[in-house]
């Protein structure tokens, strides 16, 4: 069921409730009742994220775990929906502005940058976190110290992906890139020596790091500013008003630098300051 549907029918419970009561105010059994289903938030939550992406969204046999999924954890929760009442639903990347269009989720935390192309299709809370483009490399590596020492340089391209293709056309034109399906390929490549750097946000790229552990390090030169935000249903202001307070609510009282500690700290990445909410 819809988030904001389960808002609506919990205020039309409420408001029945309250008429009943005042209806029956008279009667010594009347009173208002049990009210069942009545008052408070959602009972349930459906939340898109990635399943893939260590330190961040990934589906393990123990259930879902990563920074993405701390926050959405959260938010669900100040919104009234507790862990074990969240439905998790993969977000592919391609497939976010359908899954909420379509109704399929309430809301998306999957490394979700906020961009105009996107604000066009779907509304965002947030910023709750700023990603920069950044460089993964075998840890004993040290002749590539940013993007512009990429030339002559092997660069693993996810299939789709515009990051490794903005180093070449940028940076290095001489860049080698290599198309890959996913980021775990983009790793064996890397761990073989097939490909000699991976490219994309430094929060994927701090996952797969602490993923596998002491083989590889950032590079720690970002080179872009990605705001993930969480998305919904355009024109929900409601829930975007409440998602904000929620994720600032996580900023304020330590939740937010003890997520990024616990899910990308293992990989060398440093807690930055919570960035200014600006989708209002």
């Amino acid at each position: 069921m819809r988030f904001s549907r389960v808002l609506r029918a919990s205020a039309i419970a409420a408001a029945a409730g309250l008429a009943l009561a005042a209806c029956g105010s008279g009667n010594e059994d009347g009173g208002g009742g049990s009210g069942g289903d009545g008052g408070g938030g959602a009972e349930s939550l459906t939340i898109g994220i990635k399943f893939d992406q260590p330190g961040l969204g990934q589906k393990t046999p123990d259930g879902y775990e990563g920074f993405d999924v701390d926050v959405a954890t959260y938010i669900a929760k100040e919104l009234g929906v507790e862990a074990n009442n969240i439905e998790w639903v993969e977000a592919p990347s391609a497939e976010r502005e359908n899954l909420i269009k379509r109704g399929d989720v309430d809301i998306v935390v999957a490394t979700y940058s906020i961009t105009d192309e996107r604000k066009q299709e779907v509304d965002f809370a947030g910023p709750y976190f700023i990603a920069h483009q950044d460089l993964l490399v075998r840890a004993d590596d040290s002749s590539i110290t940013g993007p512009d020492a990429m030339n002559g340089k092997k660069l693993c391209s996810v299939t789709g992906s515009t990051s490794a293709q903005r180093v070449k056309d940028e940076y290095s034109a001489q860049t080698d890139l290599q198309e890959y399906g996913g980021y775990s390929e983009c790793i064996s490549g890397l761990e073989s020596g097939a490909v000699d750097a991976i490219t994309t946000d430094d929060t994927i790229l701090a996952g797969l790091a602490a993923a596998n552990e002491g083989k590889f390090k950032l590079v720690g030169e970002g080179f872009s500013d990605e705001n993930y935000g969480v998305g919904l249903e355009k024109g929900n202001t409601e829930l975007r008003d409440d998602v904000n307070a929620a994720i600032q609510k996580m900023f304020d009282d330590g939740a937010w630098a003890d997520a990024v500690e616990t899910h990308l700290g293992p990989a060398g990445f440093e807690v930055p300051e919570p960035p200014e909410i600006t989708e209002k």
